[in-house]
């Protein structure tokens, strides 16, 4: 078995321990209810937040942990972390064992199989899980929520992200569009 990239000395990773990985900008209703499932599958269950630097964020880094951590605050096995490294140096560097990932559509599988397999050469001791979406969110991602922000203003926008995500969102687009 191959050494894990980056890491010196293996340190003992936890099965029951799972990091759900993504930029969550925002976060969706999908999301949440990937949280949810996962939150009943491990004991402990990180939200990790990191950044892509192709992407225009609507919300920096910090103003996303802090959301989400009101989101999840009632889910006690739940905590939310900003991340800014590959996610198996993080997931390693935690103690977890387990990267959990939402699959919504094919071409979701696609992406996901690609990165599941980088990220198994990377650190082969790190397992990728997969939960389907649920049907009612399967179609949503967070660059249509942008869009429905921007053109649908907040009652639509609240269809699909947590409540308390709503008014940041609306704020946040009427900032980058001028409107």
């Amino acid at each position: 078995m191959s050494q894990p990239y980056g890491s010196q000395m293996l340190t003992p990773l936890d099965p029951r321990k799972a990091v759900f990985t993504g930029t969550f900008d925002p976060l969706t209703l999908g999301h949440l209810d990937v949280i949810r499932r996962g939150s009943q599958l491990f004991d402990r269950l990180v939200v990790a937040i990191g950044v892509n630097p192709s992407k225009q964020m609507l919300f920096p880094v910090e103003e996303r942990v802090e959301l989400i951590r009101r989101v999840v605050s009632d889910i006690p096995n739940v905590t939310v972390e900003p991340f800014h490294e590959l996610a198996v140096q993080f997931v390693r560097r935690i103690g977890a064992r387990v990267i959990l990932r939402g699959l919504r559509t094919l071409s979701d599988m696609e992406y996901e199989f690609s990165m599941s397999l980088t990220n198994q050469r990377l650190d082969p001791e790190i397992e990728t899980v997969f939960l389907m979406a649920d049907g009612e969110y399967s179609h949503v991602s967070s660059s249509l929520i942008k869009q429905v922000a921007r053109f649908g203003g907040s009652e639509a926008v609240s269809r699909f992200v947590p409540q308390e995500m709503v008014a940041p969102v609306m704020r946040n687009i009427a900032a980058i569009t001028g409107d």
